[in-house]
């Protein structure tokens, strides 16, 4: 099998893993929407509200899949209650605080924290939601946002290589002008790299805000170890006396780059 062809065969395996997740039972299915459906189920009724003794199984569901559908997103609490309010919802906002740190303990959903070097601001919200699986979000999302999986997969990976290092810790990064980097790297005191993720194919479809957001944070934070991680775009690029290097998601996955 030639280099070409084996790209093709790495890149179409990863797009069905996007598409339909890790778990075993269902990449070896043909009920694969069933089976995913039914881990949902599981995961909402007994790790999350028979575990925690939730009380209001309706808030409960709203939450859950609220954050699912809204996964690699920025969510805060308050702006969650104002839509619940809008719908009729009654609840408590410490209860919903409460329920979404329960939510958090059930390693369906992950909430990653933005980075400041005050403890009290990284504790707060908002933050970004990922999911332990992509596979999951096909039985509530709406649209194929590719990029999105994209990002939720970096995030994975991510995780499994604090697994490795137990220095390491994964942030986000935004500043008061609203630029932001997805991922933050940072090992002890240190930040070792500033990740930007991106549905790019070529250097045309690289948005210009995210490289300026790269720069930013890599000024403010002294890092000079920026990547950005695409789906089909490699390249290593001067931008203003910093040097970004751009990698597909199949080559930063298998290389571990």
């Amino acid at each position: 099998m030639n280099l070409l062809s084996e790209k093709g065969r790495v890149k179409h395996l990863l797009k069905e893993y996007m598409e339909w997740g890790g778990f075993p039972e269902v990449v070896l299915s043909e009920e694969k929407e069933k089976i995913l459906k039914e881990y949902i189920d599981l995961a909402f009724f007994k790790d999350f509200v028979e575990r925690h003794r939730i009380q209001s199984t309706q808030i409960a569901r709203y939450i859950f899949e609220f954050t699912l559908q809204n996964f690699a997103r920025e969510l805060t609490v308050r702006s969650m209650a104002r839509k619940m309010k809008s719908l009729g919802l009654k609840f408590n906002i410490n209860t919903l605080y409460r329920y979404m740190e329960n939510l958090e303990d059930t390693l369906f959903i992950f909430f990653l924290k933005r980075y400041s070097p005050r403890i009290l601001r990284r504790e707060s919200w908002p933050r970004k939601v990922y999911v332990c699986d992509t596979g999951l979000t096909r039985v509530t999302r709406y649209s194929e946002d590719i990029g999105k999986q994209i990002e939720n997969i970096v995030f994975l990976e991510l995780k499994r290589r604090e697994n490795e290092k137990p220095l390491q810790q994964i942030l986000c990064w935004k500043d008061g002008q609203g630029r932001e980097v997805d991922f933050m790297v940072k090992e002890g005191p240190k930040i070792t790299q500033l990740i930007q993720v991106t549905y790019a194919t070529g250097p045309d479809e690289i948005d210009k805000r995210e490289i300026k957001s790269l720069l930013k944070a890599s000024k403010t934070l002294n890092c000079k170890n920026l990547t950005t991680i695409t789906w089909d775009y490699e390249d290593t690029a001067q931008v203003k006396e910093q040097k970004i290097k751009f990698t597909p998601l199949w080559k930063w996955l298998l290389g571990r780059q």
